[in-house]
């Protein structure tokens, strides 16, 4: 960015990240839900696998909040195995020795996808808060046109977890011919009262950074290390059950004996969510925090469709597999009861598992067994009615 001073300081972003980038001029603007334009924009993806002739094998994964494309792989900001690690690869459940798996970072994200951290051409400056504010379903016509691109006519699955279930939903919602099956894991068909106040209070901390600017941060060679820290720390609490802190943390004090009467950090759940906070600043940018934070508040699918859920769903040949954990209490399974429940009043092909976790939401994260054996089930069977074969 040459309009950042070089004296900035630097997140630790290579120069050039791994992957593929589409890139769409200025005369092929996307029209946005606010009624902006943003145009020209770059989608950032990696695919794994290979597509088959017919094009019948494409996965699309969806990421949540925090993630981006780098789904299996050494990532290459953190150098940490990519964050589906469990879920995607050869022999696994998203099999890329069977599938064509695509992921794409989202729209106003910061790792490869224009964003508010990239330059406006119009001015020369990073676009900060000058970005247009964006919706799921804005990142979702950005993932239409790569599917475009890439010359497939309909997706085997599209699947994701928290945000990404937002993304399968609002997919399988808005272009059901383009999709033969849909599995939201650990979502919800609209963010809570509950949802939208974290998200607050993590963008309130944010904002309140004198080193933000007023979301200038960049021009002005500075970064909000303090207020992004904080937002992540209070929503990583949220990924969280009380049994998994408890069951890691307890009331286990920090490298001492006895507290210290003070304000550092004495217990070790303290340490940790310090430690959380500090290395997201180094991967995250801020202002998409601020976006992608309200992207997610901003969703509510039965609202696109007359104010009634199962709306959104009449007449799709899509078929669901929707997913919940029972220690997840930011996406509750009452959440994923209240779609299943639409999607049984149009008749629409839909199973329903609840797995038992106590590792809260942050579960279709993890390793878990009955998870995996879940998703492998499904995708199979619907690979043999769809007539795809392992290679």
């Amino acid at each position: 960015m040459s309009a950042v001073s070089t004296n900035a300081p630097k997140i630790t972003w290579p120069a050039q990240l791994p992957g593929h980038r589409l890139t769409f001029d200025a005369d092929q603007p996307l029209r946005l839900d606010s009624g902006a334009e943003l145009g020209p924009f770059t989608i950032a993806y990696q695919t794994h696998g290979t597509l088959n002739a017919e094009r019948s094998n494409a996965i699309l994964v969806c990421h949540a909040l925090t993630g981006d494309q780098y789904v299996i792989g050494q990532h290459p900001v953190t150098g940490k195995p990519g964050w589906w690690q469990f879920m995607v690869g050869p022999g696994k459940p998203i099999d890329t020795d069977r599938y064509f798996v695509i992921s794409s970072n989202v729209l106003g994200g910061c790792l490869g996808t224009t964003g508010p951290k990239d330059v406006n051409p119009a001015t020369g400056r990073p676009y900060g808060t000058s970005f247009p504010v964006i919706t799921i379903a804005d990142m979702v016509r950005a993932q239409k046109l790569l599917i475009d691109h890439l010359g497939i006519e309909k997706l085997f699955c599209v699947t994701g977890g928290s945000m990404g279930a937002m993304q399968v939903l609002q997919w399988a919602a808005s272009y059901p011919e383009r999709v033969f099956a849909a599995v939201p894991i650990a979502g919800a068909a609209r963010h809570s009262a509950q949802n939208i106040a974290f998200h607050e209070v993590g963008r309130q901390a944010i904002m309140a950074d004198p080193d933000w600017c007023e979301g200038d941060y960049l021009v002005e060679s500075k970064i909000p290390r303090r207020g992004l820290a904080v937002a992540r720390m209070a929503a990583h609490i949220t990924y969280l059950s009380e049994t998994a802190l408890h069951r890691k943390f307890g009331r286990n004090l920090q490298n001492r004996q006895k507290v210290t009467y003070g304000f550092d950090a004495d217990f070790e759940v303290e340490s940790y969510l310090r430690h959380q906070g500090s290395t997201f600043v180094d991967r995250f940018d801020a202002n998409s925090y601020l976006y992608i934070t309200r992207a997610m508040d901003y969703f509510d699918l039965a609202v696109e469709f007359g104010g009634a859920l199962p709306n959104a769903f009449r007449g799709s040949k899509v078929r669901y597999c929707l997913i919940s954990f029972t220690g997840d209490w930011l996406f509750p399974t009452s959440e994923s009861r209240a779609i299943v429940h639409a999607l049984n009043a149009v008749a629409a092909n839909v199973s329903f598992v609840e797995i038992k976790s106590d590792k809260g939401h942050d579960a279709f994260l993890l390793d878990e067994p009955e998870f995996a054996k879940t998703l492998n089930g499904f995708l199979n069977g619907c690979a043999e009615h769809r007539g795809l074969t392992h290679r």
